[in-house]
Parts: C-alpha cells; sequence; structure tokens
C-alpha cells in the first residue's frame, strides 16, 4: 500500500526515521514511547510488546525494519519513502504472517491509518 505525501521524501523519511516520533504517526506499532535497547526498540504495541530494529539511516529513503512479535517470530516490513511528482509517496509492504484473514484485514487498515497520520503532519489531504 502506498500513500502520496506534499511534502519531499527529505522531510518525510527525516520525520519517519526518527524513532521518537513513532507514537505520533505509527500507533499501528508503538502506542508508546519508544525504549531503547542497543540497535532495537521496544515498544508496546496493538500486538503487545514488540522490539523493533530499523536498517542503518540512509540516503535512499529506506525505513525497512523487522519486527520481533510477543511469539518471536520476526517480521520483516518493507517500507520506502520515494520521490512523487506532488512530493513523496510512502509505500509500505503488508504481510499475512500469523494473522487469520479477518486479523489481516485490521492490519491493512491500521498500516493505512499511520500513513494518514504521517501523511496529516505534513497537512496532506486524503
Amino acid at each position: 500500500m502506498s500513500r502520496v505525501i506534499s511534502a519531499t521524501p527529505h522531510e518525510v523519511y527525516a520525520f519517519a526515521s526518527n524513532v521518537d516520533n513513532l507514537p505520533t504517526w505509527a500507533a499501528g506499532l508503538a502506542l508508546a514511547d519508544v525504549v531503547r535497547d542497543g540497535d532495537a526498540l521496544l515498544v508496546d504495541s496493538p500486538m503487545g510488546r514488540v522490539k523493533i530494529r530499523f536498517v542503518e539511516p540512509n540516503a535512499l529513503g529506506v525505513l525497512d525494519h523487522d519486527v520481533t512479535l510477543p511469539s518471536g517470530t520476526v517480521v520483516t516490513n518493507a517500507m520506502r519513502v520515494l520521490a512523487h511528482p506532488d512530493g513523496s509517496e510512502v509505500v509500505f509492504t503488508v504481510r499475512q504472517i500469523e494473522l487469520t484473514d479477518e486479523e489481516f484485514a485490521r492490519d491493512v487498515e491500521m498500516v493505512a491509518a499511520d500513513l494518514e497520520r504521517l501523511a496529516s503532519h505534513f497537512g496532506s489531504q486524503g
């Protein structure tokens, strides 16, 4: 899924890659402040307490991150901030791992809501 945002890729990447901003826009992942544990992040999420590891900061707009679920399963989430004629486009790949069809549909809705909150930070409308 993707969302066009009325801001430059650099602006969107800078905001989205700042882990302190996660609770502001990524409620599907982080419900409260992020706790740092070495190179990992611990957050309370709708799925329970999870561990997150982002790729190293980069100039390519890559925000891939591994999420270790309470079950111990690691889900790799591919996320990119790309240039778009109207600013930037955030692309997030949602995978159905350890989820029923109903849970997967809810996950897709949560990711869409997260991308909408990210866009609203920059004043982007629907």
